[in-house]
């Protein structure tokens, strides 16, 4: 097993400003996702908004990964493939996107619900959002992952909702996968001690219906087995003493979702 990657002061500053490419460009999709666009699209300008601001698409290429972003609907989780088809009202779209920075990644995914979505979406996007921050509120020293496992996990299927175990969150550094893996289920007071300098991705993926996956022959796309929807939010957090710090921010997708519901 390969070992921790702790980072300096300097590491998470990096970090903070691949993390920050990262969240902008969630806020740029913000601006244009919508009725009648076609997910290829927001690749497009995710991968250019990237490149102009001097970074590197994380995804692209990544064990052969085709594309800039992960675009999952409805039933899919995650890892979905961009394409034609156009979004309608009623889709839930998770738009999954990594930046590397002055050799640094950001990691940072958001759910985006198309037009009106049915109650059972609402609530699902509300309790994901919800699971995330009770995970990255234990990201702090002397905790341990199966406390930020614990409280997604007791959170989703105390509403009701199936928590994916196939998939977990990772630590962030020169790599996009890094020790440790940060499951979103646990037992607390388990597993790999949380100590200053540590790194994570913390990504629930919460499924509507059963936690059960199903993985496609395109080797990349996972669905859920009965075809119910499924939110993934997720942060690149650093681990600190009393609190954890949060290196991505939803702050530029939520200022243009605000501006959207005004009009």
């Amino acid at each position: 097993m390969s070992k921790i990657n702790y980072k300096s002061v300097e590491e998470i500053e990096l970090i903070r400003e691949s993390s920050l490419l990262v969240s902008k460009t969630l806020g740029e999709i913000a601006k244009v996702i919508g009725p009648g666009v076609k997910t290829i699209e927001l690749n497009k300008l995710a991968e250019t908004f990237i490149r102009d601001n001097g970074g590197v698409p994380a995804f692209l290429n990544y064990h052969g990964f085709p594309y800039s972003l992960c675009i999952s609907m409805n039933d899919q989780v995650v890892h979905g493939f961009p394409g034609n088809r156009e979004l309608v009202d009623g889709d839930l779209v998770s738009v999954d996107c990594g930046a590397i920075l002055n050799k640094y990644i950001g990691d940072s995914a958001y759910t985006f619900a198309i037009g009106e979505v049915s109650d059972t979406v609402k609530k699902l996007m509300r309790v994901t959002m919800e699971c995330l921050d009770l995970g990255v509120a234990k990201a702090v020293t002397g905790m341990r992952i199966g406390d930020i496992g614990y409280a997604v996990q007791e959170h989703a299927e105390k509403n009701g909702f199936g928590v994916v175990k196939e998939l977990v969150g990772h630590g962030v550094g020169l790599a996009l996968h890094e020790k440790p893996e940060v499951p979103n289920y646990g037992k607390r007071g388990s597993g790999v001690k949380l100590e200053e300098g540590m790194v994570i991705a913390i990504e629930p993926m919460i499924n509507a219906g059963k936690a059960r996956v199903k993985f496609w022959d395109d080797g990349w796309t996972v669905s859920t087995v009965d075809g119910k929807p499924s939110a993934h939010y997720e942060h690149t957090v650093a681990v600190k003493k009393g609190k954890p710090e949060i290196l991505s921010t939803f702050s530029y997708v939520d200022n243009v979702l605000k501006e959207k519901n005004k009009s």
